[in-house]
């Protein structure tokens, strides 16, 4: 048997008294969820560049986490009396749809009145005045709190909305351990079968991460670390970091992708920072402990991260313990 990923491990202690984990295909991958159980995030990505991008620059600062309840009252009922004026987008799910040359966007169903619009983590592209989203230029699989201030009011609204798609966990593999690769993960939850076990998906769509050497199973979406290291040509010339990797190299790789799912084949991406370390013992604790920090969250259904810095999930690939 090989040995679980070193989060899986520190997860097995950490969250025992919510799942239960086994190792599969060598891969962080939790079990099926209970009723009830904890939801995943996605990911978070920063890089919002996609093929025919327009380069959008109303993408504003996100302002710091507030701390009031979210609202999560069910697509058509009444809003919470707490929170009279939150936007609604006509579920708590949604997914970009295919376009003929424009992006795909969403506004508010209901009518909050004027105000300003943000959202948590970094990602989502936002129209700070009138909430339409652009889910062709958003980062996917991943779950938002969106803030609404209304006009005349500091008092900030807060609703979940996810949008659907795939992103990775953040982990640290070792490979000689056999922890060989890295699994998606699909609608911000990672207790949910990949829409993609009965075909029909398509990754890395634009070969823009084979470019890079990143070797993405272009079915599953799986990512090959041993490969994408070692290189997986008969020449020998080296992975993603070249013929000899140097201790904390880092890329960030785009992957576009197309999906089994609601989305009806959309073209969508989630960009993954990868990183190179001779061994685990080079993880520095600062750097650890904030992994284990996004995947808790990801795996109690919170939000990644509170914080306005980009964060694109990060894969630290090491050769040994």
């Amino acid at each position: 048997m090989k040995t679980t990923p070193l989060i899986a491990l520190i997860l097995l202690i950490t969250v025992s008294g919510c799942e239960k984990f086994v190792p599969a295909d060598d891969n962080f991958r939790p079990l099926s969820p209970s009723p009830g159980g904890p939801r995943r995030d996605s990911t978070l990505v920063t890089d919002t560049t996609k093929p025919g991008s327009k380069g959008d620059t109303s993408v504003i600062p996100t302002p710091p986490f507030p701390q009031q309840t979210v609202n999560n009252t069910p697509p058509g009922a009444p809003p919470a009396p707490s929170c009279p004026v939150a936007p609604i987008y006509g579920d708590t799910i949604i997914f970009t749809q295919p376009t003929s040359n424009s992006d795909y966007i969403v506004s508010p169903v209901n009518n909050p009145g004027p105000g300003k619009y943000f959202a948590w983590p970094v990602g989502l592209v936002l129209d700070q005045n009138t909430g339409t989203i652009d889910l062709t230029q958003s980062q996917t699989g991943m779950k938002y709190i969106l803030g609404f201030v209304k006009a005349g009011s500091t008092d900030t609204c807060l609703s979940s909305l996810i949008v659907g798609g795939a992103a990775y966990y953040d982990s640290v593999y070792v490979l000689a351990d056999g922890q060989t690769t890295s699994t998606p993960y699909f609608e911000a939850n990672p207790y949910l079968p990949s829409p993609c076990l009965n075909g029909g998906c398509t990754f890395d769509v634009n070969g823009a991460a084979a470019a890079k050497k990143v070797i993405v199973n272009t079915t599953t979406g799986v990512i090959d670390l041993q490969k994408t290291v070692n290189g997986s040509g008969l020449l020998g010339l080296g992975g993603a970091f070249g013929l000899l990797p140097q201790n904390g190299s880092v890329i960030t790789v785009p992957i576009y992708y197309k999906l089994n799912d609601p989305s009806n084949q959309a073209l969508e991406s989630i960009s993954v920072q990868i990183e190179y370390l001779d061994s685990k013992s080079s993880v520095s604790s600062g750097v650890l402990g904030g992994i284990l920090n996004q995947v808790n969250n990801l795996l109690s259904g919170n939000i990644i991260s509170n914080s306005a810095n980009p964060r694109p999930p990060l894969i630290i690939i090491t050769r040994r313990e």
